[in-house]
């Protein structure tokens, strides 16, 4: 059973206005519950419990203990895997196969941290034999992590998980959408036995909680993925107080198709990479760049294999569920229209699925004809949406995957190694994928390139971001 409060030093509070805000389900528009609208006073809360978690149990705890009690954290979400996955799927509106798999990720997760928690290891130093130099890496501190609404407790563990493992303390402000499995979690953290303040949860919005977050003095560290606007101003509110951020910022992805290519399979990374989550994931492949020779052929069984998926309330597992809420469905309609008025062919799709009168649903759409330079070719969509265009040399290809101002992700279908690892090389992406897409998992760092952010997050990387290293030098 949920808890429909704040999660702030073992407690469960209501926000201190006494205001709450209802969260709905995007496949019916009812709402679910309503939880508190945190404030700068309910955040100032968290983070001081929060810090003085940084200084009594939890810091004495060996590293290999810290490692047992996420390993206890795994389990208990594998154990709940089922409510978890419902409860997400009535908050987000996703398949709630999907939101099965997500637990399972989360499992992982949060299991690869904990095995590298008494692996952390610092350097010896090659100075004159007249003194012993090394490293400590010590814990950054209080740690603020701003989660989206796409994969609301997967995105919350990536980062949550390796902070944890570094000796860390957290808030979190889930997204105002999608705020139900976050405080389940906190729940569980707490049965497993974390101590209080070591995991706090503030739901709110972003002006409101996300903001006193970020400025607040005794927050060494933040972690957010969103939109590039809001991760602007983080980076600027966190230069009042130089705390380093880590940001994820969304992606155009292209996906590169030679003539060489197995098209069956770079068919299936498309219908997996655009369809996935319904298009509301920031590695979507959301351009498709084909060469001449197989564009064609390409495009018409991309389109009868399109038009056999089902679209539905993510409860009945259907192949796409719907967006997340009103805003994102208004977004995503308004960028229909824009490439039907710029001039795109409409291949399948375009608009709402006549068969529903309620929920935030879309038709899964393909375009064609899109010019490179087009808004719906360089602007996030974060719908099932995607925009084919057409080369012919390489040097084209990498110009079009290049000419976007995001670099989170790219890919490659071809049988040449050779230009493969070439266009690797040439990719502006913190992820090149080659014959498959979304190779990776926790073990692996993703990151993005220009607008699409910086940092590393998953794999040994993204515990270097809760991290700071000490420098101890002795003259002997």
């Amino acid at each position: 059973m949920i808890r429909n409060q704040n999660f702030v030093d073992g407690k469960w509070a209501a926000s201190r206005s006494g205001k709450r805000f209802e969260t709905v389900n995007p496949a019916t528009e009812e709402v679910i519950a309503d939880v508190p609208r945190g404030d700068a006073s309910d955040i100032d809360a968290a983070v001081r419990a929060a810090d003085a978690a940084m200084k009594g149990e939890w810091s004495k705890l060996a590293p290999a203990e810290r490692g047992r009690l996420i390993f206890k954290l795994a389990r208990a979400i594998e154990a709940h895997s089922e409510e978890l996955a419902r409860l997400e799927t009535a908050d987000n509106g996703k398949p709630l196969r999907d939101a099965l798999g997500d637990m399972e990720g989360v499992v992982s997760t949060l299991e690869f941290n904990a095995g590298a928690a008494d692996k952390l290891q610092g350097d010896t130093i090659a100075l004159p034999k007249q003194y012993v130099d090394f490293t400590w890496l010590e814990p950054l501190g209080v740690t603020g992590h701003i989660i989206p609404w796409n994969f609301p407790l997967g995105m919350a563990t990536r980062s949550i998980a390796p902070a944890l493992t570094a000796g860390c303390t957290v808030v979190l402000k889930p997204a105002e959408q999608t705020p139900l499995t976050a405080l389940r979690f906190a729940e569980l953290a707490q049965e497993v036995g974390l101590p209080d303040g070591v995991l706090n949860v503030v739901t709110g919005f972003g002006p409101e909680s996300g903001a006193a977050l970020v400025e607040h003095p005794l927050v060494r560290g933040i972690t957010f993925t969103g939109s590039v606007e809001t991760g602007k101003l983080i980076m600027r509110a966190a230069a009042a107080t130089i705390k380093p951020v880590v940001l994820e910022l969304g992606g155009k992805n292209a996906l590169i198709v030679f003539p060489d290519a197995d098209l069956n399979k770079a068919l299936d990374d498309v219908m997996e990479g655009i369809f996935h989550n319904c298009g509301q994931v920031c590695s979507a492949i959301s351009r498709l760049v084909l060469h001449r020779d197989i564009h064609d052929e390409f495009v018409e069984c991309l389109r009868a294999r399109v038009s056999k998926l089902t679209v539905g309330p993510g409860m009945s597992n259907p192949d796409i569920g719907p967006l997340v809420s009103e805003e994102q469905y208004t977004r995503v309609h308004n960028y229909l229209a824009l490439g039907k008025e710029n001039g795109a062919r409409v291949v399948l799709g375009g608009g709402r699925p006549k068969e529903f009168e309620k929920g935030y649903f879309v038709e899964p759409t393909i375009f064609d004809r899109v010019s490179p330079d087009a808004r719906i070719a360089q602007e996030e969509i974060f719908g099932p949406v995607v925009a084919a265009m057409t080369f012919e040399t390489e040097d084209e290809a990498v110009a079009i995957a290049n000419g976007v101002p995001y670099g989170l992700s790219s890919g490659v279908h071809t049988q040449n190694i050779t230009r493969a690892l070439r266009l690797a090389r040439r990719l502006q992406t913190g992820s090149v994928w080659i014959n498959e897409w979304y190779i990776g998992g926790v073990q692996a760092p993703t990151g993005g390139y220009k607008e699409s952010g910086f940092g590393r997050e998953r794999g040994l990387a993204g515990i270097m971001n809760y991290v700071q290293v000490k420098n101890v030098g002795i003259r002997i």
